[in-house]
């Protein structure tokens, strides 16, 4: 039963999180790319007919909000990767991603605990940052050409950046980071400008940092690093209000995980301990949160969120290929609907499909329907 597509995207009843499953081909030429076998015109005509076929496929599914799959991207993070002064970033996050590559082979039945890599991966700046080109605008007004429904476009956030910022490695660029970080928010300002005046009406803030202040781990290395974790939750607060602030018309989301690469996660823990400060003081009209194990914890943090706000159910998991069922998925968002009305809830899985070129482990079938699976529960839940 198709969902119709509301003016006011807030209201949305169901959701997908950014990435999908790369196909085959485009791994392959983007892994050639990477490698300097390839030149930049072929990886971005591969592109270009991988997101149609995206597109096209999502249509077909009647999905609500699209999105271009996040094909033009080697990892998550690289809305933020064209910006002068951060290219020791890009070199960590390719490694990175090639090193992952290898170390997901021959583990596709187990969902595990993979490294962290924020808690070991710290970049200097080369010179202050400025944008140097607007990824997300590129890709939206591609995606959007193809298609008359909305697309959406995600969005690292601010304090996931500064996570990986090398204080001490910057110190002849950046006197901290509190300097640093004014200059993300106001290049992340700039793109999301950018992508307001060209049409794009809902942009998604991925803020995976939020769970480091519920990870014991996490909460520990910002101790030893001499770091107070409230005083960094403040300031991620404030840091991702001032992205947002000022632009209506437009539906501002915010999306936490606890680690999606290849289907590992790396980190756990309730939202118990900051639910009433996130929910009270983020200004987004849209929370994707994951729940599809319990290292999330119980839906009872839930009670702190405001009226006029709407909570994203992140139920369906995109960790493994075992579909959920329609009824579980009901049972679940009922659960939650004890701690905040069913009008302000809705429907998505836990995380991207694809955080990484890589993918997690399981099958395009089994995502489209796990996707039609969300469609369906979301038709007999919301009449």
């Amino acid at each position: 039963m198709a969902l119709q597509t509301s003016a006011d995207l807030s209201l949305l009843r169901v959701d997908q999180v950014g990435s999908l499953l790369r196909p085959p081909r485009l791994k392959v030429v983007f892994a050639r790319h990477l490698e300097g076998l390839v030149e930049e015109q072929e990886l971005r005509q591969a592109q270009d007919e991988a997101i149609l076929e995206a597109i096209t496929t999502q249509e077909a599914h009647d999905l609500p909000i699209l999105t271009d799959g996040e094909f033009r991207r080697a990892n998550f993070m690289e809305s933020f990767a064209d910006v002068a002064g951060m290219k020791p970033w890009r070199r960590g996050w390719t490694g990175l991603l090639q090193s992952l590559q290898e170390q997901g082979k021959g583990t596709a039945q187990r969902v595990e605990r993979g490294m962290n890599p924020v808690l070991y991966v710290r970049q200097p700046v080369t010179e202050r940052i400025r944008l140097a080109r607007n990824r997300p605008l590129d890709e939206f007004e591609y995606a959007q050409s193809l298609t008359n429904r909305p697309v959406k476009v995600t969005l690292i956030n601010a304090d996931r950046i500064s996570e990986g910022f090398d204080p001490e490695g910057s110190r002849a660029v950046y006197a901290g980071v509190e300097e640093f970080l004014a200059d993300v928010v106001a290049i992340e300002r700039q793109i999301v400008s950018e992508l307001a005046q060209a049409g794009c009406r809902y942009i998604q803030i991925d803020g995976p940092s939020y769970t480091r202040y519920v990870d014991d781990r996490s909460l520990e290395a910002m101790r030893s690093q001499g770091e107070d974790p409230i005083s960094n939750l403040k300031r991620a607060i404030q840091a991702d209000n001032a992205v947002i602030a000022g632009f209506p018309g437009v539906t501002f989301g915010i999306h936490t995980c606890r680690g999606n690469r290849n289907s590992y996660w790396h980190r756990e823990g309730a939202y118990d301990a900051i639910a009433e400060m996130m929910f009270q003081n983020l200004n987004h009209q849209r929370w994707l949160l994951e729940y599809d194990t319990e290292r999330a914890g119980s839906f009872e943090p839930l009670r702190f969120v405001p009226k006029g706000k709407t909570v994203v159910l992140g139920l369906i998991t995109t960790k493994t290929g075992r579909i959920e069922t329609v009824e579980e998925l009901t049972r679940r968002i009922d659960e939650a609907a004890r701690y905040v009305p069913l009008e302000q809830l809705a429907l998505s899985p836990q995380c991207g499909f694809s955080s990484d070129l890589a993918g997690n482990l399981l099958s395009e079938d089994d995502q489209w329907r796990k996707l039609d699976v969300m469609l369906e529960t979301a038709a007999q839940v919301w009449r």
